[in-house]
């Protein structure tokens, strides 16, 4: 059996900032007071930023490590393939959903559309959730057992390069704060070195206030080093 500490986990990172980003929203949701009309817009802005982002990390999915697994091993992505369309109708459903919770001026009625998405969005949050570990034993399993690390590598920085710049801080919002000291810095000493100055500071000023004390300390020596 390969071990997994010894093989680069292409989901382990992206997987990490879904779950934070999933976790975030579903506790807002739970708190929300439907009410005021502040909180209710944050709210459902959050969630469909949650949503629009999982419907573009599977369409990633299915465009580079579906077809990965296809080309070497027939079938072998069957199974994440037909959960992934599951998913696209479900956050077709959640987003018609927060779209009638916003249009709805009826307290009562408002309130009961937020209960609904509070349980609807609890039960995509564990299928996900579920999902995401068949993913990261399973898939990664084919994955090692068909391309070597440095190809897998090669196959996430096409994916990379394939996304637009606001998706991708997007993205970053949720992945370095929730990443490990490891995991962070090898992220930003690597873009530091390919992203323009700007860009990278950038990234950094967005990044600085998410992190604890230890971390912002910590990262700072490391990139230092770096």
């Amino acid at each position: 059996m390969v071990s997994q500490q010894r093989r680069y986990n292409i989901y382990a990172v992206i997987h990490k900032a879904l779950r934070a980003q999933m976790s975030h929203s579903l506790l807002e949701v739970g708190r929300t007071d439907w009410a005021d009309a502040a909180e209710r817009a944050q709210t459902l802005l959050g969630v469909e930023q949650l949503l629009h982002a999982c419907g573009s990390h599977l369409q990633h999915e299915n465009d580079f490590l579906h077809t990965a697994m296809e080309a070497r091993r027939p079938g072998s992505a069957a199974h994440t393939a037909t959960e992934h369309r599951g998913h696209q109708r479900e956050i077709a459903a959640l987003l018609a959903l927060c779209q009638c919770i916003a249009q709805t001026p009826d307290g009562a009625a408002r309130e009961a559309s937020a209960t609904q998405l509070y349980r609807q969005l609890a039960r995509f949050v564990a299928e996900n959730f579920e999902h995401m570990e068949v993913e990261e034993s399973s898939n990664n399993a084919v994955l090692w057992a068909e391309y070597s690390d440095a190809e897998i590598l090669a196959i996430e920085h096409r994916l990379v390069a394939s996304i637009p710049p606001e998706e991708m801080m997007g993205g970053l919002r949720w992945m370095l704060p929730y990443a490990n000291h490891t995991e962070r810095s090898q992220l930003l000493a690597g873009m530091r070195q390919q992203a323009p100055a700007e860009a990278f500071a950038g990234v950094m000023a967005m990044l600085q206030p998410l992190l604890r004390g230890s971390e912002r300390s910590k990262l700072e020596a490391a990139l230092a080093v770096a």
